[in-house]
C-alpha cells in the first residue's frame, strides 16, 4: 500500500500522566481524563490524515504496438506490456518478445520498469 498526504503527519508524544494521590479524587480522575482525551485526540487526527477512499487501479495491459504516446500520456504514466522483446530496466521498451512487464513513461519514450 503507497500512502501519498499533503499533510505533514507530526509525531504523537505519550503524554506525562498527573501523579495519582493514595486515595481517589475527583479532581485527580478528571485531570487524567483530560489528558487522554487530548493525546487520543491527536493520535485520532493523525490516523484520518492515513485513511484513503482512493484505489490505485489496476493497470491496462497493452501490446508494446497498442501502448498510447508517452507524450500524451505524460511523464510517470505506467502501465503493462505483455510482449516485451528482452526487456532490460530503464531501456526503452521494445516489440516482439512474449514477456510481460511493466512500463513507465519518460515523457517521450515508454520505459521498462
Amino acid at each position: 500500500m503507497i500512502v501519498i498526504s499533503d499533510f505533514e503527519i507530526n509525531q504523537v508524544a505519550a503524554p506525562n500522566l498527573p501523579l495519582s494521590p493514595f486515595e481517589y479524587d475527583r479532581l485527580y480522575a478528571d485531570q487524567l481524563n483530560n489528558v487522554l482525551r487530548l493525546y487520543f485526540n491527536r493520535v485520532d487526527a493523525i490516523l484520518n490524515q492515513l485513511k484513503t477512499d482512493e484505489i490505485i487501479p489496476p493497470l491496462t495491459n497493452y501490446t508494446v504496438a497498442t501502448l498510447p504516446s508517452a507524450v500524451t500520456s505524460g511523464k510517470g504514466a505506467r502501465a503493462f506490456v505483455t510482449d516485451a522483446l528482452g526487456p532490460t530496466f530503464g531501456a526503452t521498451v521494445v516489440t516482439g518478445g512474449a514477456v510481460a512487464v511493466p512500463v513507465y513513461s519518460d515523457g517521450t519514450n515508454w520505459k521498462v520498469g
